[in-house]
């Protein structure tokens, strides 16, 4: 086999940029007011988020971020690189969180509770704002937001192997009305 140093050595010091970057925007996400709310909430309801439970990482995937229930939250340095797209991904996967916190009997293997938190993140982070939206080449105008949540909880619940085939519609159907209108902690979506 023939390696080129150079090439490697240069990619890996464009790797550990991006790693270094996406530390620093985790770190300026955390005075966001949102994701200030959030951490005090949990922490309210027993599960304190401490900075280390943020981490960046270079990813395979499509998505900007993971919370994994026990580790904390991923954000894929390779993915989002802007601060807002950073906090964004943040204050999803802190809703995602603080769901697993809240709830005793949590199963994320249930595709009806991965659909309620996935609907919940979707409408309370303001992943589907208008703006957002039209930066994603999606133009309409009216409805946009539920249609934007729908389409995003569809395709998290497809990573899901317990929503196989109608499973992962027919739970977020299921669900939509009570996880839409559920808007804890904030008083009404921000």
């Amino acid at each position: 086999m023939n390696f080129d140093l150079d090439k490697l050595r240069r990619s890996d010091a464009t790797l550990d940029k991006c790693l270094k970057d996406c530390e620093g925007m985790i770190q300026k996400s955390l005075n966001n007011p949102l994701v200030k709310t959030l951490r005090e909430q949990m922490e309210k309801a027993g599960c304190p988020v401490k900075d280390k439970f943020f981490k960046a990482t270079i990813c395979l995937n499509s998505y900007g971020g993971v919370f994994t229930p026990g580790k904390g939250i991923t954000v894929c340095a390779n993915k989002k690189q802007n601060q807002d797209n950073v906090t964004q991904v943040i204050i999803h996967e802190l809703i995602h969180a603080f769901d697993d916190c809240r709830a005793a009997n949590m199963d994320w293997t249930n595709c009806a509770h991965h659909a309620c938190s996935e609907v919940r993140a979707g409408h309370l982070s303001g992943d589907c704002h208008y703006k957002r939206e039209l930066l994603r080449g999606f133009l309409r105008i009216k409805g946009h937001e539920q249609e934007c949540i729908k389409r995003r909880v569809m395709k998290s619940l497809a990573s899901n192997p317990f929503c196989a085939g109608s499973a992962a519609k027919d739970s977020m159907d299921a669900v939509w009305n009570t996880c839409y209108n559920d808007t804890a902690p904030f008083e009404k979506a921000p």
